[in-house]
């Protein structure tokens, strides 16, 4: 580098050197902050001004940097005068510099300033700052104050507004008696405070295809959900949300001289709603009915054939001697919605339980139950959930088997009257619970298995018998206790038979047996001990008889 062009370098970074200074500085550059010293005698205001930039030229903003146009955010509060260490109205705080109830004899005594700096909202670029110090060195002590510029150091900060209502928080509106029943019928949720043009919905967002919660939108509002909410009652304006299963129950109070004008025992209720396609879309899916099911007063069930789900009147009150019977009153509701992967509904199928309702069985207790199911794609039977219930299959799986190797007349014989008693796919592993996963094998409980035989010379060693034995245990608290499968145990018990020539039959039984057995620990409620109440007379509670 020649000497000509030494100069030019130190140029370049004297105006780096004063571009960073004017901007990490807490008071830029030119600029005059305002400094108050009060003492004993005195509290006029002492200006100062900072020395200028060393600089021949000023640096030049790049045109990437300069600051967008448009208002600056306006403070809100004004720093000058709050003061936050001011507890004591009327009285000068200890060590509060900000306090206006101090005077400059106070001030003399402080030892320091508590609350050095005082500044407004720290998600803004640029504000103002109230600083706070003391000035030991004087005789007295005076305590100074300025009102400076603080530059924001985050690269995430409000650097323009144009949002007026987002510098205030939102005055909600004061609901009465009127207006609490006007919100409550709105379909869309709550909307508040109108006049500042900030509404607060509570409705699903705005997207192109149905995502994971996302309300299912009907032609009119929301496909509804009835479910409990503060209470058991059943709650009707609860919506449905998109690739959320929910299984609820929920009692419904109901006058069985009026469940004719009912609704919601209505079949039509759950029936009419058309669910739309895609959120905002205009197609339309019609909810099908696939199924009916007629139960009466003694639970005896009845299924409908498809030609008689069409002529299924209203529900309606009939009279049977003295008791009064309101008939085809919804008591289940399954909705069964089918979704591709781009997240639209293609399908929607309704199963219903329809019964017959006494005065002995109010308050009616409904059940609601919605799943989904991805386009071409088969759903997992359950058996419970999360515990077993009573008449629903064990889930079960098996290992393929590696093959079997030539044998004997006597094993293939004692190999097919084993297959036969064990079936076809005899499970390996056994679910806990009812809604088990597939891929939680460590959890899945092995069954074992227990070949019993008897040892005969010049024998034939067949299986005749397969005893399968199922310990389960109540899992959970005790109000709702879980059934949980804990051990699997299959016998296998063979007996002699004498070797025959070829061309003999002999007939021989087999059997097979299932016992569940409940291996729960007996239940042991935790209470609280009872509190000791270590109360001492004093010692002249009988005076003066004693």
């Amino acid at each position: 580098m020649g000497p000509r062009a030494f100069p030019r370098f130190l140029l370049v970074l004297l105006a780096c050197w004063a571009s960073v200074s004017a901007q990490a500085g807490t008071i830029p550059a030119g600029t005059t902050p305002v400094v108050a010293t009060e003492g004993l005698n005195s509290t006029k205001p002492v200006p100062t001004t900072l020395r200028p930039v060393l600089s021949s030229k000023s640096p030049e903003i790049p045109r990437a940097s300069r600051p967008f146009s448009g208002p600056r955010p306006a403070p809100i509060t004004d720093v000058a005068a709050l003061c936050v260490c001011d507890l004591s109205p009327a009285q000068c705080d200890v060590n509060c510099c900000c306090d206006p109830d101090c005077s400059s004899v106070d001030f003399s005594v402080f030892s320091a300033c508590s609350i050095p700096v005082v500044t407004g909202d720290s998600h803004f670029c640029s504000q103002k700052a109230a600083v706070y110090s003391l000035n030991l060195t004087a005789d007295p002590p005076q305590r100074v104050f300025k009102l400076v510029d603080q530059i924001n150091p985050s690269i995430f900060c409000v650097h323009i507004t144009n949002y007026k209502p987002a510098l205030s928080f939102i005055n909600p509106e004061v609901t009465d008696e009127s207006s609490f029943d006007k919100l409550m019928k709105a379909p869309n949720g709550f909307s508040l405070n109108a006049e500042s043009g900030v509404s607060t919905r509570l409705d699903a967002p705005q997207t192109a295809k149905y995502e994971y919660g996302v309300l299912l939108q009907t032609s009119d509002s929301f496909l509804r959900f009835p479910s409990p909410l503060t209470s058991s009652l059943c709650t009707d304006n609860n919506p449905a949300a998109f690739l959320v299963n929910q299984a609820v129950k929920c009692t419904r109070r109901m006058n069985l001289e009026y469940c004719e004008e009912m609704e919601t025992l209505s079949m039509a209720y759950y029936s009419s709603p058309r669910i739309l396609r895609l959120p905002d879309f205009t197609l339309q899916v019609p909810i099908t009915v696939q199924s009916i099911v007629i139960r009466s007063l003694n639970k005896t069930l009845t299924r409908l054939e498809d030609t008689e789900i069409l002529r299924v009147s209203k529900q309606g009150v009939v009279e049977a001697g003295h008791i009064e019977i309101c008939t085809n009153v919804v008591l289940e509701v399954t909705y069964s919605l089918t979704y591709t992967d781009a997240g639209e509904v293609i399908k929607a199928d309704l199963f219903l339980l329809l019964g017959a309702v006494s005065s002995a069985m109010v308050p009616l207790q409904q059940k609601f139950e919605i799943y989904f199911i991805q386009q071409n794609t088969k759903p997992v039977p359950l058996s419970g959930n999360p515990g077993y219930v009573v008449g629903l299959p064990l889930v079960a799986g098996f290992q393929p088997q590696k093959g079997l190797t030539k044998a004997l007349t006597c094993q293939l014989v004692a190999q097919k009257m084993k297959s036969l008693l064990k079936g076809q796919g005899f499970p390996d592993y056994v679910a806990p619970f009812g809604n088990s996963q597939a891929q939680d094998v460590l959890d899945w409980v092995p069954v074992y298995f227990i070949t019993q035989t008897s040892h005969v010379k010049d024998s034939c060693q067949l299986p005749v018998a397969l005893t399968v034995e199922v310990k389960w245990t109540k899992y959970g608290s005790l109000l709702n206790p879980q059934a949980k499968i804990v051990n699997v145990t299959a016998n296998l018990i063979s007996s002699s038979f004498p070797e025959t020539s070829s061309g003999n039959e002999r007939m021989i039984l087999i059997s097979t047996a299932v016992t569940f057995v409940d291996v729960s620990a007996p239940a042991e409620a935790g209470f609280r001990a009872r509190p000791t109440i270590n109360a001492r007379l004093p010692f002249n509670f009988f005076f003066p008889f004693v």
